[in-house]
């Protein structure tokens, strides 16, 4: 069977509190989920609710129609008289998802009203649709807990629809509230009793259960499923739409009419417009999920692909990376290594190997983009430090104050140390070194002719940082390179390097 898809980011996904998409951002997440992801239809709004969400249905709405959309875009609307309704016509929709009580709980407490009081007004409200030329689908809100202590008035009102012109049913877990064992049982017990009907499932995710709960809900017989982008919606959010598709994909027998490939790029530009990063190890869209850190996952990735699962990357438009830190082997730095195009011998890879297991110890992550830096600070051959040492360092800054710096080193075995002020931290460094050198032991110091700094690419504040500089001392030309994830760090070490060149 093939599993229909509503999507609902534009609608229950900006309930996320501090979400609210402009009208312009909604249009273009509206024609990346239709047109680039495929999902079968979406809801993208709230009836009645400002000025800037009517402008907004408008401009879905103009360009839905010109594109052969239009039955494809829903407004959640109320049991209003025709309030919602004329509302969503006004804007050019065609289709209502029409919120009714789905627990007697909210029906007598919300409304104060009977059931019976309730079922006519709903009655009432699809008769004027009808007359309007606009079609309706009905959420039971609140279904869960009406099947769990009133399931006699969920009864009672879907025998009181029987005969209604209602394409689909909708069984929200509105609070999140079911098991998937409570999913199963509940979904099949009213697909049973009325398998002529349409009935879709929209899952919360306030016990970590949503797409668990999809699942169970697809193998009880619904057809079709409600999700957001990156699980965006009220509280704990929605069913997430990358991983709803990977279970639904991988653990049943159904299909869907997803394009996975290009969800990776709409979850990025979802999350761009929303505000809420997607967290790091989230399944599917995550930064980390195709990312293997131990070495010996590496390793068994080169025999015969040992640590994969069905979830290839490139399915969601992705590619597989092996991170580098202190728990990575050669597998995962020859792996790197080959998507630059860079061989190193053994001893060389052994050095690598090495420092990148110390630089581990000091920041989280060394990614592909820092390789080449490191490498050409450690195997480039500018010899070892040996006569020039430095033992401490300390570097101060402070407003309306000019930074200091004091340092102490070793120079072939004797101590010096010196304090200076600078118009910056590393401009103190010098001035203090320069201290040491002229006024101490009396000898010349090289000129810095030339500056200049290179971070990898990505914009990460913790990036690799190349300090490359040039000295020069009696018509001599030095350059000397340092590498750290702090740049007057680099410096310094590139500093130290040219010392001890001299």
């Amino acid at each position: 069977m093939n599993i229909e898809i509503m999507d609902t980011t534009l609608r229950d996904g900006e309930q996320t509190s501090g979400v609210s998409f402009s009208a312009n951002e909604k249009l273009s997440i509206a024609k990346l989920l239709l047109e680039q992801l495929r999902v079968d239809r979406i809801e993208v709004a709230s009836a009645r609710v400002s000025e800037g969400e009517r402008a907004a249905v408008e401009k879905i709405m103009e360009w839905a129609a010109r594109k052969g959309h239009i039955d494809r875009v829903e407004v959640l609307g109320f049991v209003d008289r025709g309030v919602s309704l004329n509302w969503i016509k006004s804007n050019g929709g065609r289709v209502i998802n029409l919120l009714t009580k789905g627990s007697e709980k909210h029906c007598r407490h919300q409304l104060r009203k009977t059931p019976e009081e309730h079922f006519a007004d709903i009655r009432a409200e699809i008769a004027l649709a009808c007359e309007m030329g606009i079609a309706v689908n009905i959420y039971l809100e609140d279904w869960s807990n009406g099947m769990l202590h009133s399931p006699d008035y969920v009864f009672a009102m879907l025998e009181a629809l029987a005969n209604e012109p209602v394409e689909r049913i909708m069984l929200p877990d509105t609070l999140g509230i079911f098991s998937p064992e409570q999913t199963y049982i509940y979904s099949k017990q009213i697909i049973d009793r009325y398998p002529h009907r349409r009935f879709d499932f929209h899952a919360h995710n306030d016990y970590d259960l949503a797409v668990a709960n999809v699942l169970a809900a697809v193998e009880a017989g619904v057809g079709a499923i409600h999700t957001t982008v990156n699980g965006l919606g009220e509280r704990a959010g929605n069913a997430p739409l990358s991983s709803v598709l990977a279970v639904v994909h991988d653990h049943t027998n159904h299909t869907t009419n997803i394009d996975e490939s290009k969800m990776g790029y709409v979850s990025s530009v979802v999350e761009s417009y929303s505000g809420i990063r997607i967290p790091k190890n989230k399944p599917v869209v995550g930064e980390n999920v195709f990312t293997q850190c131990a070495g010996i996952h590496a390793d068994g990735d080169n025999k015969h692909n040992l640590y994969y699962n069905d979830l290839l990357p490139e399915r969601f438009g992705r590619v597989r990376t092996y991170a580098l830190g202190k728990t990575s082997g050669k597998a995962n730095i020859r792996k790197n290594l080959e998507q630059l195009g860079i061989e190193l011998d053994e001893v060389s890879m052994a050095r690598l190997t090495g420092h990148i297991i110390e630089l581990g110890d000091k920041k989280e992550v060394v990614t592909m983009e820092d390789l080449p830096y490191i490498i050409s600070d450690l195997l480039g051959g500018e010899g070892e430090q040996s006569k020039v040492k430095i033992l401490n360092y300390s570097l101060s800054l402070a407003q309306g104050l000019r930074p200091v710096a004091t340092l102490k080193i070793e120079i072939d075995g004797k101590e010096y140390q010196q304090t200076s002020t600078g118009d910056g931290q590393y401009d103190a460094f010098m001035k203090a070194m320069r201290k040491i050198y002229k006024e101490q032991l009396e000898r010349k110091f090289p000129m810095l002719i030339d500056y200049s700094v290179s971070i990898p690419p990505g914009g990460r504040t913790d990036a690799f940082v190349q300090t490359l500089i040039t000295w020069e001392l009696d018509g001599q030309i030095i350059k000397t390179r340092g590498l750290d994830a702090d740049q007057t760090e680099a410096a310094i070490k590139a500093t130290i390097k040219m010392l001890n060149k001299l």
